[in-house]
C-alpha cells in the first residue's frame, strides 16, 4: 500500500493518503483533537478525484477500537509477547 503524509495548513490536522495495491483510495484524516475522519474515495478517474465519496467520523476510543481490530495480532498478544521478550532480555542480563 502506498502512504503519503500531509498536514493542512491552518489547522494543524494530518492527513494520511492510502492506495491499495489494488487502486482502491482512502484517507485518515487526523484532527488536533484527536478525532479521526476516514476519507472513502472513488476510483482514479473519476470526476471529483479529490472530493470523498463518504467520511466516517470516529471519535478516539472508537479509532482505538478499529486499529485493534485491524492489526495483525490482538493488543494482548502483544503485550504477551513483550512481556516474554523482557523477561528473556533480563535472564540473559544475569
Amino acid at each position: 500500500m502506498d502512504v503519503t503524509r500531509a498536514t493542512l495548513p491552518g489547522v494543524a490536522t494530518v492527513v494520511h493518503q492510502c492506495v491499495t495495491r489494488d487502486g482502491q483510495r482512502f484517507g485518515v484524516l487526523v484532527e488536533k483533537s484527536g478525532r479521526r475522519r476516514i476519507l472513502v474515495y472513488g476510483p482514479y478517474g473519476s470526476a471529483e478525484p479529490d472530493t470523498p465519496l463518504q467520511v466516517i467520523n470516529l471519535d478516539q476510543g472508537e479509532a482505538d477500537q478499529l486499529a485493534d481490530i485491524l492489526h495483525s495480532r490482538p493488543v494482548l498478544d502483544r503485550l504477551a509477547h513483550l512481556e516474554r521478550r523482557f523477561d528473556e532480555f533480563l535472564e540473559a542480563a544475569r
